[in-house]
């Protein structure tokens, strides 16, 4: 299928860290979590975008979100194609084909993909909008639960669906919310060049560390219950690498190495 071979070619020029573990995933519930992952960094490139101003964010999230909201058997790409080619020579081209990411999951789970994607993408446009003030740990709750913790649950209703597997969705939201934060710290220095601070009035690096850490143990948990099958194998790539990059930032990295990266996955998948 054409689709399904763009798919894995995208998702592996956007993000080889999660082409590895979506690539190894069975057929069915690896065109299900393409999907999602390809819907929500869609989202993600426009809420990250360094040359659209907040408005215009708002704007194309609301739009694909209302797009998605008003799907019934399937997703009008033609229309949301039109809406976003406007903008073709800003956005990448895993934001211009949101639509046809949505439409790669097998029907029998999609509309919770569109439906997930539709109310990440609402609440993105809430916090551009707001240009992501975040004074409490609160907010940074309510921000990281917006973006990652809904991630979670995701994943969770994906296990299920695809062969009755079952979670605790507590720690499902951690698992996220810890991924996020790890990604804030290593990110802290960037995002405050384009004048955005995720970090609570006060925080500092150590703070927000210890944040990440008491999600991770969440996710560890999460981890931990699942039973020897994709689930597992999938879940166990990102939150080695989290766990990794929380240590090397903690020792005053920048980030994780890419020699390290490629040892971490190898040590986990078998690959030569």
């Amino acid at each position: 299928m054409q689709l399904h071979k763009n798919a894995l070619e995208v998702l592996q020029e956007t993000s080889r860290t999660f082409y590895i573990p979506i690539s190894r995933l069975p057929t069915g519930l690896q065109e299900a979590v393409a999907s999602a992952y390809l819907c929500m960094r869609a989202i993600d490139e426009i809420e990250d975008h360094p040359d659209l101003d907040n408005p215009l964010k708002a704007k194309l999230l609301q739009t694909i979100s209302l797009t998605l909201q008003a799907a019934s058997d399937g997703i009008d790409v033609d229309d949301l194609a039109v809406e976003l080619s406007q903008y073709t020579s800003l956005l990448p081209e895993v934001s211009i084909r949101i639509g046809e990411w949505a439409m790669l999951s097998p029907s029998t789970i999609a509309p919770r993909i569109w439906d997930a994607t539709a109310a990440m993408s609402d609440r993105m446009a809430y916090w551009a909008l707001n240009n992501w003030k975040i004074q409490s740990q609160a907010d940074l709750d309510r921000y990281t639960m917006s973006v990652a913790g809904a991630v979670g649950l995701l994943l969770s209703d994906l296990w299920a669906w695809y062969d009755g597997t079952q979670t605790n969705r507590t720690h499902a939201i951690g698992f996220g919310r810890g991924l996020q934060a790890v990604n804030i710290l290593r990110n802290h220095l960037e995002d405050r060049n384009r004048g955005v601070d995720f970090y609570p009035d006060g925080w500092t690096n150590d703070r927000m560390q210890s944040y990440a850490r008491r999600n991770l143990a969440m996710a560890d948990a999460y981890t931990r219950s699942l039973p020897l099958g994709p689930a597992l194998d999938f879940c166990q790539i990102p939150l080695a690498l989290a766990h990794a990059t929380l240590d090397a930032l903690a020792q005053g990295e920048e980030k994780l190495s890419r020699t390290k990266v490629l040892a971490l996955v190898e040590q986990l998948t078998g690959s030569q």
